[in-house]
């Protein structure tokens, strides 16, 4: 991930996407820390969600030319303008602040959410024009972590300052804004800041729409049908789009309901403690983005989605079970852990299955479903809180639509799920590294062929690439109880000495297909660390498919709990074994067994010695 930062302009834009959202989230802390201090009960959820709506509705109202001008323009200019748009609305709030005007300071949020909803899709979209494919899902988890680091900052560093510029004067909410008046010069000096550094961002547009915007037709709605149909061009496009939008809703609530949960049923009163709280959420994205765009470093790894997914329901329906803010507190920090498991492939993905034409449209349309579910949510968190539904049911609400987010997800995903969750599980006790994947062909058909170390290989081996493998495997291991489902879930090919013609033939079946198969010409896991003799079964695979073979090494297994060979030197129980695979350039299909043993030999010894 280090890579990245060596991209010209890259820091300077995180720095801006942090400016951005430490400008948004203040002037917002600012407004809810003194609904807090002065509303009590159902108003207090009412207001609290109504502020967040009003930074939610530009996104639906603007989805159209925010869409268009991130399309039409290059997005660094678009984020340079709206960033002078940023400056004359914190002067505007500054002196609202002076003023003592609370109800002009609470409408202006929605002037920065309007300034947000233009930035968003140019923002979002300049990540593939600055990094390109190869860094997608690291420059998604660098902005996702920088974003959240903005809101974790803004969080601690408005309300430490909110609550030391009170005093016990203030009767209204009219006098808490004169006495914090001043921190509006600072959102005022982050809107400058953030001008400057986006003046200096690279233009890194390569081609324009040449659509020209009409205001008759985006009154009708007619661009609002024609994007919306866009966006519904990949079903998978759409399907990740609605599950973000499920996700942000579900976070939208537990926000909006928590201050008065805090206050009403754990006696909390201190703003510093409540944002704090929810401020950890923050460090876990984080965490999570982080920890998803390693997981991810060679492929957009879309099986941790689901597993972000299920993490954030269990928690979101045991939170009106815990009474101590330091457990809520850990679990806070976990929600945000799965959040970023969950929102960095995800927007990563979007991004990567997007014609880069239509790009800004998309995650504009991106934007504006999410924000239609989340205000959506809101006014029904107002409706249930004006009604009399306290903050436990609507947190067993978000429950339910968390267990269907997750179904969803894993429908989707299931296969990588199931990876994804094998990945995380051996991770604690290994390291992996994998060394030639740019000697594997993206769609010709793959005869993997290379040593057998130990029982994980196929493991090994399938973490290294989004395309499924298909292993030969000894057939009476196949039949191994409790794991035959499995391994016919992951159509392994059975292989036995008195049925390996049939065993070949579905072998060759997979490789005209375009597949990959897996197959350790050793026969079996190896007892020393010398390569084996290569037996010449694979041979026999008639070679009239389109495809190459691709020989392998496995390299630091040995001695583990999986492995039949156990050298004299053990590595110590409390270190991370690290285990490399090398591959190397394709060879032909017609390459004989004492050939391929001589090139992973050959392999062996280079890798070995370095």
């Amino acid at each position: 991930m280090t890579k990245i930062f060596a991209i010209i302009g890259f820091v300077n834009y995180l720095i801006v996407i942090f400016l951005n959202a430490f400008t948004d989230l203040g002037h917002k802390i600012i407004i809810q820390n003194t609904i807090f201090k002065v509303y009590d009960g159902q108003t207090q959820i009412v207001l609290t969600a109504i502020v967040n709506a009003l930074i939610l509705l530009p996104f639906i109202l603007a989805f159209s030319p925010s869409g268009f001008l991130a399309d039409k323009f290059p997005k660094n200019k678009i984020m340079e303008y709206s960033s002078i748009f940023a400056i004359l609305i914190t002067l505007f709030i500054t002196l609202s602040y002076y003023q003592g005007w609370f109800y002009t300071a609470f409408a202006m949020t929605f002037l920065l959410g309007l300034q947000a909803a233009i930035y968003g899709p140019a923002k979002y979209g300049y990540i593939k024009e600055l990094v390109g494919i190869k860094f997608i899902s690291s420059g998604n988890g660098a902005v996702q972590a920088t974003t959240t680091a903005a809101i974790l900052g803004g969080i601690i560093f408005y309300t430490i300052l909110f609550e030391g510029m009170l005093d016990a004067s203030f009767q209204t909410k009219e006098d808490i804004l004169r006495l914090i008046a001043p921190l509006g010069w600072l959102l005022v000096l982050s809107s400058v800041i953030e001008w400057y550094l986006t003046s200096k961002l690279p233009n890194k547009m390569v081609t324009t729409s040449q659509r020209e915007f009409t205001f008759i037709r985006y009154i009708k709605g007619a661009y609002l049908q024609k994007n919306l149909k866009m966006m519904q061009r990949k079903r998978e496009i759409f399907e990740a789009i609605i599950a973000l939008s499920l996700f942000w809703s579900i976070s939208q609530v537990v926000l909006a309901v928590f201050g008065e949960y805090a206050k009403s049923e754990l006696g909390v009163t201190n703003t510093i403690f409540v944002q704090g709280v929810m401020a950890l959420a923050g460090v876990g994205i984080v965490i999570g983005s982080v920890m998803a765009a390693n997981l991810s470093k060679y492929f957009i790894n879309t099986g941790l989605v689901a597993v972000g997914s299920f993490g954030i329901t269990l928690l979101v329906f045991f939170i009106p079970f815990v009474s101590s803010m330091s457990l809520m507190a850990f679990m806070f920090t976990l929600f945000g852990i799965f959040a970023g498991l969950l929102m960095v492939p995800l927007n990563a993905h979007i991004q990567f299955l997007s014609p880069r034409v239509h790009l800004g449209v998309i995650l504009a349309g991106n934007n504006f479903v999410q924000n239609v579910f989340m205000f959506s949510f809101l006014v029904l968190t107002t409706l249930f809180a004006y009604f009399g539904m306290n903050a436990e049911v609507l947190f067993y609400l978000m429950f339910l639509v968390g267990l269907f987010l997750s179904f969803m997800l894993y429908k989707r995903y299931s296969v990588m799920t199931f990876w994804a969750i094998i990945e995380l599980v051996f991770r604690t006790r290994h390291n992996y590294k994998f060394v030639g994947l740019e000697n594997i062909p993206h769609a010709k058909a793959i005869l993997l062929l290379g040593n057998h170390v130990s029982w994980i290989d196929w493991i090994i081996l399938q973490l290294s690439m989004q395309r499924r493998i298909h292993f030969m495997m000894d057939k009476d291991i196949y039949r191994w109880r409790g794991f035959n489902l499995l391994f016919k879930k992951g159509e392994v090919i059975p292989l036995s000495p008195k049925a390996f013609k049939d065993a070949f033939k579905e072998a060759h079946k997979r490789l005209q297909n375009g597949e990959i198969v897996a197959l350790y010409p050793e026969g079996e896991i190896a007892t020393s660390s010398e390569i084996g003799v290569f037996n010449r079964g694979y041979e026999l695979i008639p070679n009239s498919y389109d495809g190459v073979i691709i020989p392998f090494f496995i390299d630091g297994v040995f001695g583990s709990l999986f492995s039949k060979h156990k050298p004299l030197k053990k590595k110590s129980f409390f270190k991370r074994r690290e285990i490399t695979l090398y591959f190397a350039p394709p060879v032909s299909k017609e390459t004989k067994a004492e050939e391929l043993q001589k090139i992973i030999q050959n392999m062996k010894e280079r890798y070995e010695t370095q």
